[in-house]
């Protein structure tokens, strides 16, 4: 028997693991890391299944080339020259912008997409970029780049300190967190309520997370910015502002709020007007409070107004940057620091001339560039671990787009509902394969603490690792050819980093010979080398070598005050005010109440799913993990509903099996995202299909600052099957 450690890759957790392997190299046991100073030994069942899903017998281990219909197996190098034919014929034929890229969410949590995605959408040279992000959390990308001056500056609540914390759209209970890091969020919540402390959670249904909180409030879906500019209202109303921040736009945010009473916004969002005045002063009263909001107010109609207006109050109430409120990691690996303010817009989409963000169009207008025939119409398209049939707004009609398109490579494990479409599927390694460090989630971290994981096992020979397979594309997509050393590629990205260090004022390393720091570099690949050299550029002296000798991870300490540090606005004080998300508020002033007899659809949260990419093991579905409509049982009375629904929106139309429960609010129903593989290969997901929630979903209708989509508060009506 073996033991190893390892960092869980299946959420934002970043769980430390404790694996035993028998002499064939067979997973016979996954078990939390006690020892782990993070995550303390909690294991959720995602991790605990680690070893199933390492071992899927329906996992792609070798290329995968389709002709017509069929598909067969194909060597590593014949797979590569295919891609590098195909993308050369699109690009010599139609030019570099009819080449798209999309990222899929399991590249925030794997070492080779943190290193080789930007290397690999330069190389494309296309601006033809999109990922999950628009499909999850660009507006706090964008409400965070506009008021801080750095869209990765995101402020997370210091859950071990403080005294309040209100909650809007999340459920990390199911989630275990986003855009937080936290390992084992309900005991988090459980000590903030032993020491004295207070959870109120506001969310369209009662939650496991509202469940546990000390008080839930109900509220429509897509209307928490409503409910904010509430409580902005009154903290300027009542005298309860306490900013101990330097701000700009302090006193126009004051006259924007004189219009948004609580009377009004409560008959927008449908929590009282006196629950809100109540909340603004809680929040004002507490010794030290956080305002927290995830996904469903981000995937919402004023997803970034949304955003913006959680750090408003936590800058009127005098918790940003402050212990006990909301605070800024500070990672060992730094991106480092912006030389220029944030701003978006700086190229638009083809056809809907929809704004970039962070370097992404939305993937909401995806399969318009697809099928919209000119100059620049997208003919290839390359994914990275993503599924957006499943995961984008209008599946179905990016299912039909996808077979239109004259080349299409996949890096993907599985043959799934989007790969099919694929002319070559390049199938990474298996999870303990594979080496782990997470640059961006520890960015997020509620402690700063450090963590790499190495291989448990060997590749078979000939095998490449996933960084290698992303450095050969890169190569590929450079006009290098498919039989090109992609070790240079590390080597220039590595010489780049030295040189720009030894040249900046204040770095660790300024004035050194890059050659000397080139030699002192340590690690068996161009990836570890480059993550060594990160961590000895990063602010806490550390290295590579010192990471192996603690496999349970380094505590590097409690979250401390550091807004001088990642503050680049153009004034050099937060943008309490900027002028895109102000001029949003007009959009907002013209929705109109909803009407008593609508109803209104929303998203859902697994603890044992991660999208769509976990449903083919079999310990994870089943149970309460299924695709079922939660519905009001009143509602179920009102419409004269069986079992049984036909649900129809202006995407599309599903049926649906219905699970009435009072824990969501009348009006609104909930399906689960990820869901819709019938037809799959994919055997335990085909025996648990599910339907896509996003056949239901508008791609027209977007959050118009970020581009994100719309998947919560859709319009939909409901009738018997």
């Amino acid at each position: 028997m073996v033991t190893a450690h390892r960092t869980c890759p299946l959420c934002e957790a970043v769980c430390g693991l404790r694996l035993t392997l028998d002499g064939d190299g067979h997973v016979t046991s996954v078990k939390g890391d006690p020892d782990d100073p993070f995550s303390k030994g909690f294991i959720c069942p995602k991790g605990a299944s680690l070893g199933r899903l390492d071992e899927d017998p329906d996992r792609l281990r070798v290329p995968m080339v389709r002709v017509g219909d069929e598909w067969r197996e194909a060597t590593w190098d014949e797979a590569f020259r295919l891609v590098d034919q195909g993308l050369r014929d699109v690009v010599d034929t139609h030019g570099r912008q009819s080449v798209a890229v999309y990222l899929g969410n399991p590249n925030a949590h794997s070492m080779a997409g943190a290193l080789y995605g930007g290397p690999l959408i330069r190389a494309l040279g296309t601006r033809n970029v999109f990922s999950a992000s628009t499909a999850d959390q660009m507006p706090k990308h964008v409400s965070c780049g506009l008021m801080f001056g750095d869209p990765m500056a995101i402020p997370v609540p210091d859950l071990d300190r403080t005294d309040y914390l209100l909650m809007l759209g999340a459920n990390p209970l199911e989630s275990n967190g986003s855009l937080c890091t936290a390992p084992d969020f309900a005991g988090r919540l459980k000590a903030l309520r032993r020491r004295g402390g207070r959870l109120v959670v506001v969310d369209p249904r009662r939650t496991r997370t509202a469940a546990l909180a000390d008080e839930h409030l109900f509220v429509r879906p897509g209307t928490d910015a409503y409910l904010l500019l509430g409580v902005v209202h009154t903290l300027f109303a009542e005298d309860l502002t306490a900013v101990g921040v330097e701000v700009d736009g302090l006193e126009e945010v004051r006259r924007l709020a004189k219009e948004f009473t609580p009377q009004a916004m409560a008959r927008m969002c449908g929590v009282p007007a006196e629950e809100i005045v109540r909340l603004a002063r809680e929040l004002a009263a507490a010794p030290t409070a956080a305002v927290y909001a995830r996904i469903g107010t981000c995937t919402a109609e004023f997803g970034t107004v949304a955003q913006w207006l959680v750090d408003v109050v936590n800058v009127l109430t005098g918790n940003l940057d402050r212990p006990g409120g909301v605070m800024f990691a500070k990672p060992a690996v730094e991106t480092g620091r912006r030389r220029k303010p944030y701003a978006a817009g700086r190229w638009h989409s083809r056809v809907r001339a929809l704004p970039e963000a962070n370097g992404e169009l939305p993937v909401a207008t995806l399969a318009d560039e697809i099928e919209t025939p000119g100059a620049g119409q997208v003919r290839a398209l390359v994914t990275v671990a993503g599924n957006p049939v499943l995961s984008a707004p209008g599946g179905p009609r990016l299912d039909r787009a996808f077979r239109d398109l004259a080349f299409m490579v996949c890096v993907d494990p599985y043959l799934n509902e989007t790969t099919r479409h694929a002319n070559v599927i390049l199938p990474p390694p298996r999870v303990l394969q594979t080496p782990h460090y997470d640059f961006s989630l520890l960015s997020f971290a509620v402690r700063n603490y450090a963590r790499f994981s190495p291989p448990v096992l060997p590749l078979e020979p000939g095998r490449p690792s996933e960084a290698e397979i992303l450095a050969r594309l890169t190569m590929i997509a450079s006009g290098q050819g498919a039989d090109a050393d992609p070790a240079p590629l590390d080597e220039l990205i590595i010489d780049r980093m030295l040189r720009r260090a030894v040249g900046t004022p204040g770095s660790p390393v300024e004035g050194r010979d890059v050659a000397e720091l080139r030699a002192s570099l340590d690690g068996a690949t161009g990836a570890e080398r480059r993550l060594d050299a990160m961590l000895k550029l990063g602010p806490y002296d550390l290295s590579l070598a010192g990471l192996r000798s603690h496999p349970n991870g380094i505590d590097l300490g409690a979250l401390r005050p550091r807004l001088a540090e990642v503050l680049c606005t153009a004034s050099g004080r937060v943008e309490l005010a900027p002028h895109p998300l102000v001029a949003d508020l007009a959009r907002l002033r013209e929705r109109p109440a909803a009407r008593p007899t609508e109803l209104v659809l929303i998203g859902r949260r697994h603890l044992r799913s991660n999208n769509s990419w976990l449903h083919n093991v079999e310990p994870l579905v089943g149970g309460s993990n299924r695709c079922t409509l939660q519905i009001n049982p009143g509602d179920v009375a009102r419409l004269g509903l069986g079992e049984r629904a036909l649900v129809r929106s202006a995407g599309g139309e599903l049926v649906v099996p219905l699970e009435p429960t009072e824990t969501i609010m009348p009006g609104v129903v909930s399906l689960p995202h990820g869901w819709g593989h019938a037809g799959t290969v994919q055997r335990v997901a085909a025996g648990h299909a599910g339907v896509n929630a996003n056949t239901l979903t508008d791609e027209t209708v977007i959050d118009i600052p970020s581009g994100n989509a719309v998947f919560n508060g859709v319009p939909v009506t409901l009738s018997p099957a």
